[in-house]
């Protein structure tokens, strides 16, 4: 064990002091970083015990991920030293990586402790002593490695070593130990290889002596039989893979049975390579031992060295943290991502992919690539099953040695100048989980022994997988139902139509795709509108707009479920060729040339519109974003149709509030009018306060203001009789007291819907001198008070019995004459009884703001007035407003 990096010689000012050795003699380092790097690997471990077991697994499974087998050993005893020292001694983070270049391999360890001590105290007899606990770190690279040495920078400290693969005799390329007799493996008497040669249409072309004395055919009895008549096929578990597919494959090996001319099936091992002959012809010769004797032709396995310092330490690695580095339990991105760049360095690749299965297996689904335009691939799926453009070979290894003779065997690469590729599957109890591929650009890049390196990995990391992709799926399912709760909350915040469709479109951009579009349809023979347009590029909504208005809308359909609708990509395409003709669209092919989806919306059982949805070119929507856009379509389309419905309503409402309001207010010769009315309640504009001011007859108007008791339509609907029942008997000539004993009777005769109603009318005469005769009756109502030009403010009229609670009224009209420059002023008790807490404005309050009022003109003072109410309190008015300003001008103003 070392306690640091205390090295002879250099200088403590040099910068970057080094030390090197090649075998005890000096080299600079530069020799290695000539070398071309083919393939690289790395990972940083955290300042703990278990670091350096995990450190030597790394190690460990990356050289044999190269192949480079013969280096193992003396790669792991090095990088246990160096790490040690880096995380037990030095106490900071060990970077290690390995850098391959052609048949050697570079390893270099780095920690955060630059301290460049120089032991030049230390006696000669001091660093030869056995006991010294410090420096064997240095001595064992002098020992093992071919070169070795250290630089310093200000804040790391690199130790590197170089070891390169021994010459092995020409034609050796594998041996191994040597083994008691006891440990080799059993054979019959005499070894029999049965040779077989199986034509294209899957017939026995070729039969050899050893193949009759082992199945008891002649050779005349099974030629131009075929193989399916002899071989008894096992299907392996978890696959679909028979003898036919298996004779389709270049290689193939693996276990079955032949039935033997006795009958008897007879377990064989067999190997297949599948050749052609001079004129093009394919065809598959099988090798056939007992399977017991398999050995004799068993490609061997290749297996991790036992590491029993790894497993007797606490806190040992996840086996998948040596292939991929350390990423966060829950990353699941992070992981697949380093899973394929990983992948690529591990068998020098142009690409490497990674997909993973659906619950069902019946297909794949891009999630990481590296080398491969990723953006326009991922997420997108492809079948499992065999067939034109499907994943033939996902359940088993798979070595594709040039692409252009299969176009299609892996749909993924269609495209992307890759020619050689090799698939393996990831699986997790049987049960396949996913598929992970390494491409190259050149053919024949591949072979089986690469394929078993890569299932190799592949097992190391699918459990891991799987566990993150469940976690990720458990985040996405509470994720889904937080974002549906506060979707369905904000949904249920409005009735107003185009508000709505404001928030489905933000709801779903960008949080589940790049853009949106929402069609409604008005009835069953409408056709669909297209109402609301969002891009999550503010930029390009115009231009979205526009294309999607000149192509037609999608089909409603009542079935539930997202199906794919092709016309924005064609037409963005179209747009991009076209861009020199007049008018053609602007939209960016790029923005919306991806996969676009339609949702119906679906409320009482009718399509109200579509829900359309959209990707970036090539891009594809997750399944669960679909399933969660679905959900969210359901609640979309009934706060629509809620909005639908609310807003027919409040139309039909506000009609026939309108109808109880005047039409217009007229003009009057020399008198100035102006009315403000307030309705309570949101969405009112009629309550149980109203106004009027109508012609009567040639000089002479008519003016009311009254208060129903309550508010909203039941008050209205006594608002609309008085109204209409003042202007009836006014114009027939009755006078004012004979006006409102008969409006008195209509109200009774109401009987359980009559509401009581204070009133103020009054008939108006413009006068010659310039001044005006009133006559008014006030009964029951808040009186009317005249402003003088001086100041002076009094009431205009006296008090008398209010409507619609007693049969026999006895009423008197009085009269008020108006002088230049005087105001007369008439409200309802909305205004008087605004209140503040106990406070209240009351009639005090409004001779107040009257008096202060001289010289303004009638629409000045009716807002002066309206403006002391609200500022008077903070809250909404709970009762209806009504002002009636009439002012006679003098001769200034």
């Amino acid at each position: 064990m070392t306690t640091g990096l205390h090295l002879p010689g250099g200088h403590p000012r040099d910068p970057r002091p080094r030390q090197a050795g090649d075998r005890g003699a000096r080299h600079d380092e530069n020799r290695t970083r000539s070398s071309v790097i083919t393939a690289r690997a790395a990972a940083t471990f955290p300042p703990a015990s278990r670091s350096v077991a995990t450190a030597r697994s790394f190690v460990r499974d990356t050289l044999q991920g190269w192949g480079l087998t013969d280096l193992i050993d003396d790669a792991v005893v090095l990088t246990s030293e160096l790490v040690t020292n880096a995380v037990i001694h030095a106490g900071t983070a060990a970077e290690v990586q390995c850098l391959r270049s052609g048949d050697s391999v570079r390893v270099e360890v780095a920690d955060r402790y630059p301290e460049r001590e120089i032991p030049l105290q230390q006696s000669h007899a001091a660093l030869r002593s056995p006991d010294r606990e410090g420096g064997r770190g240095l001595q064992l690279c002098a020992a093992l490695a071919h070169r070795w040495g250290v630089e310093y920078t200000p804040t790391h400290k690199h130790v590197w070593f170089h070891l390169e693969l021994p010459d092995r005799p020409v034609g050796t390329r594998s041996a191994g130990p040597s083994l008691p007799t006891g440990l080799l493996p059993a054979s019959d008497g005499r070894i029999r290889v049965a040779v077989l040669q199986i034509d294209g249409t899957g017939t026995v072309h070729a039969w050899n002596e050893d193949a009759t004395a082992l199945f008891g055919y002649a050779t005349e009895q099974v030629i131009g039989k075929p193989l399916t008549d002899l071989a008894a096929w096992p299907h392996t578990p978890g696959t679909g893979t028979g003898v036919t597919e298996a004779l389709q494959l270049s290689r193939w090996e693996g276990s079955y049975g032949i039935r033997s001319a006795t009958g008897r099936v007879v377990p064989v091992y067999a190997s297949h390579l599948r050749v052609r002959d001079s004129e093009g012809e394919p065809s598959t010769v099988c090798l056939l031992v007992h399977d017991h004797e398999r050995a004799v032709i068993q490609t061997p396995l290749r297996s991790a060295a036992p590491d029993t310092t790894a497993t007797t330490e606490p806190g040992a690695a996840d086996p998948f943290e040596v292939f991929i580095g350390t990423p966060a339990p829950d990353d699941l991105d992070g992981l697949l991502q380093r899973t394929v760049e990983r992948a690529r360095d591990m068998l020098d690749a142009d690409a490497a992919f990674l997909l993973l299965a659906t619950d069902d297996e019946t297909e794949l689904e891009v999630r990481a690539s590296t080398g491969l335009p990723s953006a326009r691939q991922r997420f997108a799926r492809v079948p499992v099953e065999a067939g034109p453009g499907r994943y033939g070979s996902a359940r088993m290894p798979a070595v594709h040695e040039d692409l252009s003779v299969v176009p299609g065997a892996v749909p993924l690469l269609s495209g992307t100048g890759m020619r050689s590729v090799v698939t393996v599957p990831l699986k997790v109890e049987g049960r396949l989980t996913g598929s992970l591929g390494v491409a190259a650009e050149s053919p024949d890049r591949y072979s089986n022994e690469e394929a078993l390196r890569l299932q190799f990995a592949a097992d190391r990391i699918a459990l891991a997988v799987e566990s993150a992709r469940l976690g990720e799926l458990e985040r996405l399912r509470r994720g889904s139902l937080s974002f549906l709760v506060e979707a369905s909350d904000l949904l249920a915040g409005t009735l107003d139509r185009d508000q709505t469709l404001a928030l489905m479109a933000q709801m779903t951009v960008p949080t589940l795709a790049t853009w949106c579009a929402v069609y409604t349809i008005a009835d069953q023979s409408s056709d669909p509108q297209l109402s609301f347009v969002l891009h999550e590029d503010e930029d390009r909504i115009d231009a979205l707009k526009e294309l999607l208005a000149g192509i037609a809308a999608p089909e409603p359909v009542l079935a539930p479920g997202a199906r794919v609708w092709h016309a924005p990509g064609l037409a963005a395409r179209n747009a991009a060729q076209d861009l020199d003709r007049p008018g053609a669209p602007s939209a960016d092919g790029q923005a919306v040339g991806g996969e676009s989806v339609v949702l119906p919306l679906v409320a009482r059982n009718r399509v109200i519109g579509m829900l359309t949805l959209g990707r970036p070119a090539g891009d594809h929507f997750r399944q669960e974003v679909l399933e969660l856009a679905e959900d969210l379509s359901r609640r979309a389309a009934l706060a629509l149709d809620n909005a639908r419905l609310y807003s027919e309503r409040t139309a039909i409402s506000q009609s026939l509030q309108r109808s109880l309001l005047p039409p217009q207010t007229p003009e009057i010769p020399g008198v100035e009018v102006e009315v403000i009315y307030r309705a309570a309640g949101e969405g009112n504009e009629v309550g149980g306060d109203f106004y009027d001011l109508f012609p009567i007859r040639d000089g002479a108007y008519g003016f009311a203001i009254g208060d129903v008791c309550g508010t909203g339509p039941e008050a209205a609907a006594v608002t609309g009789l008085a109204r209409h029942a003042l202007r009836l008997l006014a114009r027939e000539g009755f006078g004012g007291p004979a006006v409102l004993e008969r409006l008195n009777t209509a109200i009774l005769d109401e009987g359980a819907r009559s509401r009581f109603l204070t009133l103020l009318y009054g008939e108006l005469w413009p006068q010659s001198d310039g001044s005006a005769l009133l006559k008014v009756v006030c009964a029951g109502h808040p009186l009317p008070l005249r402003l003088r030009p001086d100041g002076t403010v009094t009431a205009a009229a006296e008090s008398q019995p209010l409507l619609g609670v007693m049969e026999e009224l006895e009423l008197f009209e009085e009269t008020v004459t108006l002088d230049p420059g005087d105001v007369l002023l008439c409200v309802t008790d909305g205004i008087t009884e605004r209140r503040e807490g106990s406070r209240m404005l009351g009639d005090e309050g409004l001779t107040e703001v009257l008096a202060s009022s001289t010289g303004l003109t009638a629409g000045a003072v009716a807002a002066r007035v309206m403006r002391a109410v609200e500022r008077f309190a903070s809250s909404t008015p709970s009762d209806d407003m009504a002002i009636l300003a009439m002012r006679v001008p003098g001769l200034t103003v």
